[in-house]
């Protein structure tokens, strides 16, 4: 049973259904469930009043179902809200756009409440998909148990047999279907409109309704109608089998959803493939749901890794590097011990530059990357970066210096972003210059003190022409054995990530390549104080 204390949001802009799912909510103790017929008027909703969790259908008008979920998701006091997606959808690419934007779950029509009451249950208790700013308000949830999410190939079922309901009030004609139809098919039959209504929308509904049309009481059309009604049975093909052979009753029906129309006296050798046909669209219909739980599944695997790799491993390795520039800067370190903690340090940023590309560049590329900005030193940067560059390259003689136009005695400014950004963007631009740096040359590292910060680079050495117009771009390398193409990319990717630019310059005459590198300034005036509104960024890429 659900918590009662749970605040339900029901989306959907057919009305029946908004009755129907929060009476099956009601009937798995739900008591708190408020309703909205499009996304705009849930998005409202949800920033005037507290809710627990959301069940929205795909297509509505004003506000489809996805687009909810990307505002509640761009949204940093809801973005941590646990959010279902109804559907029977089978655009693949709609799905990995959905789970790429943070969806917890997707339920495929038809379900039934059991399989409802299973996916809030899971939404509910697993770890957000979508990370919270500072000050987000968390959802109400409650602790996972420890098989919360299973590898779908531990829930796999054997495969059964799909079944048929032969619904007509004629004992002849039910038996006779019954009869042409048990040796490959589970059969069931019902006598009356009502009674099949029941069986379809029951916990265990069939894959295909036969079903006459001229019956007394609940006639084919209105059980054809009432079954559009409800998530159990709104998506169960129907087959007409009817004596009613005009055009209007042939239209009547389709209207209705039936995905065929057979005339009596009926004739076997016809039915039985059209049957067949439409079982075997029933049960590829059936593999949708376990291939986007598979799909969810991997994406929260992911999710696991990138949580491992920037919070217990980019924590510690900070401090590691933290830790190896204290003891460098340290006078009672000798010049050899100074040298080996650089090599200590430069593998560090290594592994650092390493995560990054491995984590949070996917997260940027898929434009769920939100910044959290705070001041950043970038002169310290810049100056670590190219003592080690000294030393790494000792073998070329590169004179490697770094420079600022700031005066003496005046505060050096500050960036504002992510200092590990910073780290493995400089590390990566420097680390270029004096590859592509000829012996005995020089590379420049200049800090100008300007609004936005502008950072310049220059080396010896012209990028080669057929590579200039695709230097950033990903995978692009020229001349070095083993380069992955990963470095100018993942440059501009940080570059932009924290609201910056990058551009690269070649003069040809004085053969020298100029990278500026733009940042958004700290303004100290502010003080700390000043952080409290800016507000993360989310990098969004079309």
């Amino acid at each position: 049973m659900i918590d009662k204390h749970i605040v339900f949001l029901v989306v959907d802009d057919f009305e029946p259904m908004l009755k129907v799912t929060s009476d099956q909510l009601r009937s798995l103790g739900a008591m708190s469930i408020v309703t909205a017929k499009n996304g705009a008027e849930a998005l409202r909703m949800l920033q005037k009043q507290q809710v627990d969790i959301v069940l929205s259908d795909w297509n509505m008008p004003v506000m489809t179902g996805l687009e909810l979920l990307k505002a509640v998701r761009a949204d940093k006091k809801l973005s941590r809200l646990p959010f279902i997606m109804i559907t029977a959808e089978a655009e693949r690419n709609h799905i990995e756009e959905a789970i790429a934007n943070g969806v917890n779950d997707l339920l495929v029509k038809p379900y039934t409440a059991d399989r409802l009451a299973t996916r809030i249950e899971k939404a509910l208790t697993s770890r957000p998909r979508a990370s919270s700013p500072v000050g987000a308000r968390p959802a109400a949830r409650r602790e996972a148990p420890a098989t919360a999410i299973e590898p779908v190939s531990q829930v796999a079922r054997e495969p059964v047999r799909p079944t048929i309901l032969i619904v007509d009030d004629a004992p002849d004609n039910l038996q006779l279907l019954a009869e042409l139809f048990k040796d490959e098919y589970g059969v069931l039959i019902a006598r009356s409109g009502e009674l099949a209504l029941g069986i379809c929308q029951s916990n265990d509904p069939p894959d295909l309704v036969l079903l006459d049309i001229m019956m007394p009481g609940m006639d084919g059309f209105e059980v054809a109608r009432r079954m559009r009604q409800h998530p159990t049975s709104e998506s169960i093909p129907v087959i007409f089998v009817t004596a009613m052979s005009g055009d209007e009753a042939r239209l009547q029906g389709l209207e209705l959803g039936a995905v065929d129309f057979v005339t009596k006296p009926i004739d076997p050798v016809v039915l039985k493939p059209r049957v067949r046909n439409f079982l075997r669209y029933v049960e590829l219909h059936k593999h949708l749901q376990a291939d986007y739980d598979g799909m969810l599944e991997i994406a929260r695997l992911r999710e696991d890794v990138e949580q491992f790799t920037r919070h217990d491993l980019k924590g510690p390795l900070a401090g590691v590097i933290g830790l190896v520039q204290a003891l460098a800067d340290d006078d009672s370190m000798n010049r050899k011990q100074v040298g080996q903690l650089r090599l200590v340090e430069e593998t560090a940023l290594q592994m650092l530059d390493m995560i990054n590309l491995s984590s949070e560049l996917f997260k940027i590329e898929t434009g769920r990357f939100q910044l959290d900005p705070q001041p950043v030193k970038i002169d310290e940067i810049l100056r670590r970066i190219v003592e080690i560059s000294r030393a790494s390259f000792a073998e070329k003689h590169l004179v490697i210096a770094v420079d600022t136009d700031v005066p003496v005695g005046k505060e050096m400014p500050r960036a504002l972003g992510d200092a590990m950004f910073c780290y493995s963007l400089f590390q990566n631009l420097i680390k270029n210059a004096c590859e592509a740096a000829p012996e005995n040359s020089q590379v420049a590292v200049t800090l100008n003190d300007e609004t936005p910060l502008r950072i310049v680079i220059q080396n010896r050495g012209a990028v080669p022409a057929e590579i200039r117009g695709r230097f950033f771009d990903k995978f692009v390398t020229h001349g070095k054995p083993g380069g992955t193409g990963l470095g100018t990319y993942s440059a501009k990717l940080l570059a932009e990530a924290q609201n910056g630019a990058i551009a690269m310059e070649v003069s040809d005459p004085d053969n020298q390549t100029t990278l500026t590198v733009t940042l958004p300034r700290y303004a100290e005036a502010a003080g700390m104080n000043g952080l409290k509104h800016v507000d993360p960024v989310v990098i969004q890429n079309n």
